[in-house]
């Protein structure tokens, strides 16, 4: 069944199910566009790839003997092999294992050049979240915003600092259109809660016309085939949600989940 929410569905964003979904969606984002795109233009999937090594301060212990035996003599060091005191044993930390952090977007490419023409992000909560991986998406972001590719940013998350963005307003969620050809200034749909996601454009070289997104419907079908019905109305949402949205809200799912499966 769709999403019963008229937009964004706030259990949607809980950390246990944001990475399903966010590869989810984005895949039904790469299949609505190569249609519309091709044969001029393809659309892929790639990958951001997050290497966390800890620090030395988290490194485990893991052992150490019972008794460690330092060979002596009274007569001084050994001087024979036959002799010689034993190895001494030493117990050492070894580092946590490295945490691999893979993030999916999208990029829309020439087909006949290869050359990139449009990257489009579905922000995750390591984006959002203090720390390396945020310094590192804002600096590419930063590039891509001062390049010639079309650069498309979609925060479908409550939770977290927002993106560096002049004048947004208050929202609960947000989608940003940098074209290429408009080095200063980019297209921002605001989002409240209760607003259905809007269609946006995906632009591409001149003279060839955007293509539309409809992400409300795309949604909806990501919800419906991945069953989130039957494993995600568990609880309240996680960020909370706004005091006046929570009666409002559990209506929604309660009257959902009263209705007969399809």
């Amino acid at each position: 069944m769709p999403s019963p929410f008229p937009g964004m569905n706030p259990w949607l964003e809980q950390d246990g199910l944001w990475h399903d979904f966010h590869q989810a969606f984005l895949t039904g984002m790469r299949d609505a566009l190569a249609g519309d795109v091709s044969p001029g233009y393809y659309v892929a999937l790639e990958e951001h790839v997050y290497i966390h090594e800890p620090p030395a301060s988290q490194s485990r212990f893991v052992g150490r003997s019972d008794l460690a035996i330092v060979g002596t003599s009274e007569f001084g060091p050994a001087t024979s092999a036959a002799v010689m005191d034993a190895p001494v044993y030493t117990a050492v930390p070894v580092p946590e294992p490295m945490d691999v952090v893979r993030e999916s977007f999208i990029e829309v490419r020439n087909s006949e050049t290869g050359f990139l023409v449009t990257v489009l992000e579905l922000l995750s909560p390591s984006n959002k979240q203090s720390g390396y991986d945020r310094d590192a998406y804002v600096a590419k972001r930063r590039n891509f915003l001062m390049s010639d590719v079309n650069f498309i940013e979609i925060d479908l998350l409550r939770g977290g600092p927002r993106m560096p963005i002049d004048e947004l307003g208050k929202c609960d969620y947000y989608i940003l259109v940098k074209r290429a050809t408009e080095r200063t200034r980019a297209g921002v749909w605001p989002i409240r809660m209760r607003d259905v996601l809007p269609t946006i454009p995906v632009p591409l070289r001149a003279p060839d016309p955007d293509v539309r997104l409809d992400l409300q419907t795309l949604l909806h079908d990501v919800h419906d085939r991945a069953g989130y019905r039957h494993r995600i109305y568990r609880g309240s949402p996680r960020p909370s949600l706004a005091t006046d949205d929570v009666e409002w809200a559990d209506g929604i799912v309660k009257e959902y989940l009263a209705q007969p499966a399809e």
